[in-house]
């Protein structure tokens, strides 16, 4: 069977990472601590974080919240699209004026996660000599990416988090927040993530990567300088992420065996083509495989005694919640970080016929939540 490329209706650049030059946007940046360890005992050099803020910064510094992205995410949680932004806030429904984290209420952060392509260091920046990273780029954790927001808390003045929210690779961040850092999270939300990656997980990462890997573009992760770029394989990659993002009702309803109409391929092919587009005109190969690697090496209980030996350790209060038609991180997941984190409530289940996407799709139930959470300081 011949693989179908995305009609894509504007030329694709080797990259769609935000490069040295680009317009900021909303963006500010931090530079990390040079060098900057790493959990593997390697270090990165010249590191910076991107970050966005929204609101005022208490005089006690009390009202600060901390947003964190899922893999494709990136620091423009709230905003238009526009210069320097090529999509629009991708939480608006939950985080924005009016909605359960208001900025004119609480002091909001959100960072671009380490390895990432929209303004933070990841494979697609320059290194200290002037050069893109690529191949070069050293092996990171999530753990890594929440130490890196430790400096950044730091520099902001936030000795301590009202808050700290995320899904997915987000909810990861958060984890290792609350056990790492338990005395500057008074409050947070696990959303549909898990406290150790999943054998089926790892398979299901591990297939995406093999896209990209097996594309002749990838050139081992340095194809920077090179006119054509990884798409075949990153398309390939959110093909298959996208297919698990979604319930399997879900996809039979909305599509079933229908053809696209006007075209020789099934509406549902047509639908995984589309994203396929999107996600290459803003993301990287190079990030995708950096923080996809990141997610399948997670492991909360690493050189903490295990799992429920590091969640015994969280102080903050805690919502867990989870996505109940949720098939790549499903609800027992959720549960047994419910059941073992001392601070925890019951397990919230966030109904939803949308699988894992539900997570941002819901944003009334989800708000729901955050705002129960908030107002229980």
């Amino acid at each position: 069977m011949t693989l179908v490329r995305p009609d894509i209706s504007a030329p694709l650049p080797v990259t769609a990472a935000w490069r040295e030059g680009d317009h900021p946007g909303q963006r500010k940046f931090f530079a990390l601590p040079d060098p900057f360890p790493l959990q593997s005992g390697g270090v990165l050099l010249g590191g910076r974080l991107a970050y966005e803020t929204w609101g005022t910064l208490a005089p006690d510094g009390g009202n600060a919240i901390l947003v964190e992205h899922a893999l494709t995410g990136d620091s423009h949680v709230i905003g238009e699209a526009g210069e320097g932004h090529p999509t629009p806030g991708w939480w608006s429904e939950l985080v924005g004026p009016g909605r359960a984290v208001d900025p004119e209420r609480w002091f909001i952060v959100c960072t671009n996660a380490l390895g990432g392509c929209q303004g933070t260091t990841g494979p697609s920046s320059l290194d200290p000599q002037g050069k893109p990273w690529g191949s070069r780029f050293p092996e990171l954790s999530v753990r890594d990416m929440t130490r890196a927001e430790v400096h950044l808390a730091d520099a902001l003045g936030v000795r301590r988090w009202a808050a700290v929210i995320g899904g997915s690779l987000g909810s990861m961040r958060t984890l290792e927040w609350i056990v790492d850092q338990p005395d500057r999270v008074e409050s947070a939300l696990v959303l549909a993530g898990t406290a150790v990656a999943s054998a089926e997980q790892i398979a299901w990462c591990y297939t995406q990567l093999s896209a990209i890997y097996s594309d002749p573009g990838w050139h081992d992760g340095d194809y920077y300088d090179k006119p054509v770029g990884p798409h075949l394989g990153l398309s390939l990659a959110r093909r298959i992420a996208h297919t698990t993002y979604r319930a399997p009702a879900e996809l039979e309803a909305r599509f079933g065996h229908a053809r696209q109409p006007g075209e020789d391929r099934f509406a549902v092919e047509s639908y995984l083509d589309h994203h396929a587009r999107k996600l290459a005109h803003r993301f990287d190969a190079g990030s995708y495989v950096a923080l996809t690697r990141a997610m399948t090496s997670f492991d909360v209980g690493r050189d903490r005694g295990g799992v429920e030996a590091a969640l015994g350790r969280v102080t903050a209060r805690v919502a867990v919640a989870g996505v109940d038609s949720d098939r790549i991180y499903p609800l027992e997941q959720q549960q047994f970080i419910a059941d073992h984190i001392p601070t925890a409530g019951p397990l919230q289940v966030v109904r939803s016929d949308y699988g894992h996407d539900g997570l941002l799709i819901e944003a009334e139930q989800v708000g729901r939540i955050v705002t129960d959470l908030l107002n229980s300081r």
